[in-house]
Parts: structure tokens; sequence; C-alpha cells
């Protein structure tokens, strides 16, 4: 069952570890105490067992999704049925209409309508709670960050695979945009010493601090690939998979083997930014 890590948030860990995924995908549940109805963050993959269990309990009333990468978005058609609850995502290709016919896990029917795509600025009230969505493209595109600000003394925010709660993110192709993600930290930054809720790795205090110590890293990491690009004496050039080769090698040669695909999207993201900037 769901694990409480705050207030209003609790976590139930999906069967999915692995090197991009870390010790899974982190499904979250919101409610505020009291509550009749419940708030799913991110289904996870397509697994009956977790599903199930993320089901059980009060009625889920609304589902959100945080970017659209399978781990996180699998299942939330199958969870849609389970739950009779509509699925509201960026992209419009994961949202799922309610099912009214469908009844909840305590049995009720699930709200009417078509899910609309989530909008940056909108705000949610579901579960007694009060939901800021915020726009934090990079990682991918439609990458969307969910904000409780009255969720303890300094709120929280579930930050999907923007921030994660190890380790650091991959700006994904083929729509991750490191300049994107720059200016997503500083969205996430002016929210203080919110407490930060990942989709992979335990929860994080102080937003803010370490919104700063992720972008010290992103920062050094575009050092080293203009380093290795004039230690090759190519400084300007197309961003091409055999240049990306071969700066992937000098910046993370030292990277496992299960981890090098998302090192090539990351310094491809690199690049690209390098060869925007002026």
């Amino acid at each position: 069952m769901p694990v409480r890590v705050t207030d209003h948030a609790s976590v139930l860990l999906a069967p999915n570890p692995g090197p991009m995924t870390l010790d899974g995908t982190r499904s979250y549940v919101l409610a505020a105490p009291g509550a009749r109805t419940r708030v799913v963050v991110d289904p996870g993959p397509d697994d009956v067992a977790h599903l199930t269990a993320l089901a059980d309990g009060p009625r889920v009333e609304l589902v959100v999704i945080t970017h659209r990468h399978a781990d996180h978005t699998a299942g939330a058609a199958r969870f849609a049925e389970l739950t009779g609850a509509p699925v509201r995502a960026a992209d419009p290709t994961h949202c799922h209409p309610a099912h009214p016919a469908t009844g909840g896990a305590a049995g009720g029917p699930g709200p009417a309508g078509a899910a609309a795509p989530l909008r940056g600025g909108e705000v949610l009230h579901a579960a007694g709670l009060r939901i800021e969505v915020v726009a934090t493209p990079g990682h991918t595109a439609d990458s969307v960050s969910f904000r409780l600000p009255d969720d303890g003394p300094h709120g929280s925010v579930l930050t999907g695979d923007t921030i994660l709660g190890r380790g650091t993110t991959v700006i994904s192709t083929p729509d991750g945009s490191l300049r994107d993600y720059l200016a997503s930290l500083d969205v996430l930054e002016a929210f203080g010493t919110a407490t930060v809720l990942p989709a992979h790795g335990p929860h994080l205090g102080d937003l803010s601090a370490v919104v700063r110590a992720y972008r010290d890293h992103r920062l050094g990491r575009l050092a080293e690939v203009r380093a290795a690009l004039a230690g090759s004496g190519i400084a300007e050039a197309p961003v091409t998979d055999q240049l990306v080769e071969q700066v992937t090698a000098i910046v993370y040669g030292d990277v496992a083997p299960g981890v090098l695909p998302a090192a090539r999207q990351s310094v491809r993201a690199q690049l690209r930014y390098l060869a925007e900037s002026p």
C-alpha cells in the first residue's frame, strides 16, 4: 500500500527497477486529511498488481501525468478503466476520458467528461487540495511539475523526472531541450525550501538547494563538452552521430554501459545548446 511521505502525499513504488528508472517509478497518491477522494500522479508501468494496489482505497477522482515516458504512462489507460477517473497530461496523446460506468475503488462512479490537456499555470481542485500545474519542459517537451502549496510549512513539488531523488536528469531525445531545462530550474528554484517529491529516488528537502546543485552539475558538464570540442579541434561542427559518440567517450567515459544511451542523449542536447548559443 502507499507509504505516506508528507501531510498530503503518499508513494507506491512500481516494480520496474533499472539503469534508467533507478529503484523504480514512484506513483503518488494525493489527498488532504479526511478527504473522501484521491488524486494519483503517474500510474506507472502497465503492471496489474501495481495498478490494483494503487486503485485500492477511496475513490480516485483524477489522474495526472508528469510526462510522456512509458514508465510513467503505460498503465494509465488500464488505471482509468479500473478507477473510472480521467487521466490528464500536457500531451493530449496521454489523456484518457473518464469512465462514468466504471466503479471507482470505493464502488462510486467516476467523474464524467473528457480529459482536457494540462496547462501550465492551471490550478486543480481535487481531493481537498490545491494543485498547481507548473510547466517544466526540458527533460521532455511535455514535462510538468505539480506544486502543493499547502503541504506542510513550505509546500511540496512533485517534479517527475525534472529533478530526481538521486543522480541527474537526462535531456531526452527527440524533444528534450537544455535551454528549456535550465529555464525550468529557474522556475522551480523560486519555490524555495519546498519538499521535493521526485518520480525516482527518495524525497528531498529544500527544493532551491537541490536546484542549485542540479544547475551547477549541468553547467559543469557543459564546460566539459566545450573542453572536449576544443581539445578535438572542433570548436563548431554539425551535431552528427559521430560527434556525439566522440564527445560522449571523452566526457562520459567512466559511466556504466547501461546508462550510455542516456549519456548520448544529454551530449546531443548539450551540443545543440552550444550550437544555438551566440
